[in-house]
């Protein structure tokens, strides 16, 4: 990640996510603000995506795009539920960040496999560097 609006940009897509169902869940709202803190975030710029989207920046690395496709499925998965609608979106937005529609759900079937819901990283990868073949 090379510049702060990115990060920004990366934070107010997921909480558009988060905010799909109609509400922000608790373990949600955590996830975001670990993520942010991750990023080094300042608390601030992070509370006011809440209120005002940033501006969007394209993902030009694939990598970035297939770990941005990732937070928002460990987000998705935060609050415990699945929503029809959550699913719907997340598919969509990886499409727009030119993901194969296969690898996504490749990765989103091991998440649901996974007791943790977690994906080990090389994993990850190995998912979507698979259908380039």
């Amino acid at each position: 990640m090379s510049t702060y609006e990115e990060k920004l940009s990366l934070l107010s897509e997921m909480i558009s996510f988060a905010k799909i169902d109609g509400q922000i869940h608790e373990r949600e709202y955590q996830f975001l603000t670990i993520v942010a803190s991750q990023l080094r975030v300042e608390k601030t710029d992070f509370e006011s995506l809440f209120a005002h989207e940033a501006e969007k920046v394209i993902i030009k690395s694939e990598d970035q795009r297939i770990l941005q496709f990732y937070r928002l499925a460990l987000l998705m998965h935060a609050d415990g539920v699945l929503h029809d609608n959550e699913q719907v979106a997340i598919r969509e937005m990886g499409i727009n960040m030119g993901l194969s529609p296969f690898a996504m759900k490749s990765v989103l079937l091991e998440m649901q496999r996974s007791p943790s819901g977690l994906i080990d990283p090389a994993k990850l990868l190995a998912l979507f560097h698979a259908q380039h073949n």
